[in-house]
């Protein structure tokens, strides 16, 4: 059975796609908080990770500075972002097996495309990955 689609605002997916294109070099990552159930604002977090390049780990302060701020305006954790500059949009190992929020979407932008971006969204449950279609709105 093929999950329901999740409607992502064009205006949020031009802003990630943005981002990734300005840190070819370093994966970007982040959070997209949800209003009424709908994708409604991106929360850019620098990537501490020691090899940036291949791995993402969001600086803790600037993440619980984000959950505050999405809390306080009434409004929920929808998706967690970061980019593949140099690989499919796919989960890595990595990306499995650190994935600590099974009801949230995670989307993966990769810059590995010729002239072409590539956004793709992802349920992660134990380690396993499973594709959700994604539409622009």
């Amino acid at each position: 059975m093929q999950p329901p689609e999740i409607a992502i605002p064009r205006k949020i997916t031009n802003q990630l796609l943005h981002l990734a294109q300005l840190s070819p070099d370093a994966e970007i990552c982040g959070l997209i908080s949800s209003y009424q159930g709908m994708a409604h604002q991106c929360y850019p977090i620098a990537n501490a990770a020691e090899h940036p390049a291949d791995k993402f780990l969001m600086e803790p302060g600037q993440q619980i500075n984000a959950m505050q701020n999405i809390r306080e305006k009434g409004e929920e954790l929808f998706a967690i972002y970061h980019s593949h500059p140099k690989a499919p949009a796919q989960p890595s190992a990595t990306d499995l097996a650190m994935a600590a929020y099974p009801d949230t979407l995670n989307l993966i932008i990769s810059l590995n495309t010729k002239g072409v971006l590539e956004m793709r969204g992802y349920r992660i449950i134990e380690q396993q990955a499973r594709e959700v279609p994604l539409i622009l709105s």
